[in-house]
């Protein structure tokens, strides 16, 4: 069977915002960049900010890290989690993640998206990633968007070495969602006033960890600046 693969979206707030736009996420809220992980340049984001993404290289400082990590601990169906599947998909399924786990604070209009979220909440993460597979709605949109990036768009054969996780905060708990990961990680408790803050710490232990490498990059969902 052949692995599905995708163009990957490029990560660039402007163009991850016409995809979930598109997809029917309100222009109340949008993708927005994050210059750095101290205190004076997270002030400057838009506030509420409900998710953190993270992309960072994959290599074995990861792999070693992940098989570090208990994952014994059952997550509450609460969090919608997804595996991820599809190749080059990980900076879509971490939008996902981000906004699928902020539907308190984010009000879906009708489209894509909502109905999307709607048909998979109760289902398994192996089963989400086999409709996200089956969905030509959102590839569509997803391939469409990808083309417009900025970046020539790398062809579908080629590998990306760089790899988004998000950061929510769900019921009082930090979670780093990472479909490539066996399962969510409990990163502690958190609250909404605290999350962006406590997000960051868990970002700088990714870059303390593989200290050599400078290619990191944060995006933050935020109340659009408007």
């Amino acid at each position: 069977m052949n692995e599905q693969r995708w163009l990957p979206i490029e990560s660039n707030p402007q163009v991850m915002n016409q995809f979930l736009h598109k997809m029917g996420m309100p222009t109340l809220w949008a993708m927005t960049d994050v210059y750095g992980l101290d205190d004076m340049l997270l002030d400057m984001l838009p506030q509420p900010v409900v998710a953190l993404m993270l992309l960072f290289p994959i290599n074995d400082k990861y792999e070693e890290y992940v098989k570090s990590i208990d994952f014994e601990k059952p997550t509450p169906p609460s969090v919608y989690y997804m595996k991820q599947t599809i190749s080059n998909a990980c900076g879509t399924v971490a939008m996902l993640h981000s906004v699928a786990n902020c539907l308190d604070c984010i009000d879906l209009d009708e489209g894509i998206l909502k109905e999307f979220l709607e048909k998979t909440k109760d289902a398994t993460p192996e089963e989400k990633a086999k409709q996200l597979e089956d969905s030509s709605a959102v590839c569509d949109v997803h391939d469409t968007i990808a083309k417009q990036g900025q970046t020539a768009a790398p062809s579908l054969e080629e590998h990306v070495d760089y790899h988004f996780i998000a950061f929510v905060e769900k019921d009082g708990i930090l979670y780093d969602l990472d479909g490539r990961k066996p399962a969510p990680v409990n990163c502690g408790p958190t609250c909404k006033e605290t999350f962006l803050r406590d997000a960051a710490k868990q970002c700088k232990s990714y870059m303390e960890r593989d200290p050599d490498n400078i290619n990191f990059t944060m995006i933050a969902l935020a109340a659009a600046d408007m």
